[in-house]
């Protein structure tokens, strides 16, 4: 059973390889897409999860296929910071298996402080490992109504500071954007606090309508004039992008594979 595989379609944006180390999750984001694309109802999906079964000798059995050399991120389905059955001990024990293969990582997570227990590992990576958080609300009122079981806004913001504080390079998630004007206060804070190298940046796709009513283009500009001037990485993806026409772009800023981590080497593995 294959663990590493390749995204396609907006998943593609986000990484060249994904692993999925456990299905379902404890966080009960609302807007979560998970449920519908498993064809699971929310209450089978939404829970304690367990690790796949026999993903760590799965995943050793992809990585000792073939090298890779683009980026791998952990992960699309559930979030390996999450409350599990194992208190994510099979997320360290991937990440060693990632790093003993030479394999560059990325690791998206809501779990905030939970993260920093492997802090250790995350520096063996060097520059094969960027580490980030999706980023919704300043407010804990309204994340604590959207997100339930995520850690909130202050412990997000202070896990990446203490990441990017150790040399870790940095990633922020702007998707879904429920409020254009708290995400972009959130992009203020963090560039306040330099906390961030580099901004991923989307929408709120197709939630109860809620995205029809937003003008994304003027989003798209309060973002890019806050973020240009401080020299960030920036990557505004296609769901944004379509809305958006009358805001130019550069080509690092539409280039999807532009900031990932990889290893350098021949071909494109």
């Amino acid at each position: 059973m294959p663990i590493i595989y390749e995204p396609v379609g907006m998943a593609k944006e986000y990484s060249p390889y994904a692993a999925n180390l456990y299905i379902g999750c404890s966080h009960c984001c609302r807007y979560c897409y998970a449920p519908h694309t498993l064809q699971r109802t929310e209450s089978a999906y939404f829970g304690i999860p367990a690790p796949r079964k026999d993903v760590l000798q799965y995943l050793e059995q992809d990585l000792q296929k073939r090298p890779y050399l683009k980026q791998i991120l952990l992960s699309f389905i559930g979030d390996v910071y999450c409350k599990s059955t194992d208190d994510s001990a099979t997320t360290r024990s991937a990440l060693q298996l990632l790093h003993a293969y030479n394999a560059p990582v990325a690791v998206l997570s809501k779990g905030g402080e939970k993260m920093l227990r492997d802090l250790d590992v995350f520096t063996q990576f060097g520059d094969h490992m960027m580490v980030g958080t999706t980023l919704t609300f300043l407010s804990g009122q309204k994340s604590k109504h959207w997100e339930p079981g995520a850690s909130l806004p202050e412990e997000r913001l202070s896990t990446l500071a203490a990441l990017h504080a150790a040399g870790i390079k940095t990633f922020a998630s702007f998707e879904p954007v429920v409020e254009p004007g708290e995400s972009l206060k959130l992009i203020e804070k963090t560039l306040q606090e330099d906390s961030v190298d580099h901004y991923k940046i989307g929408k709120l796709n197709n939630y109860r309508g809620l995205d029809r009513n937003m003008d994304w283009q003027t989003f798209l500009r309060d973002a890019l004039t806050l973020l240009r001037p401080a020299g960030k990485q920036i990557y505004i993806k296609k769901c944004l992008r379509d809305l958006a026409p009358g805001v130019a772009l550069t080509s690092d800023e539409i280039d999807p594979e532009r900031w990932t981590v990889r290893i350098a080497g021949i071909g494109n593995i």
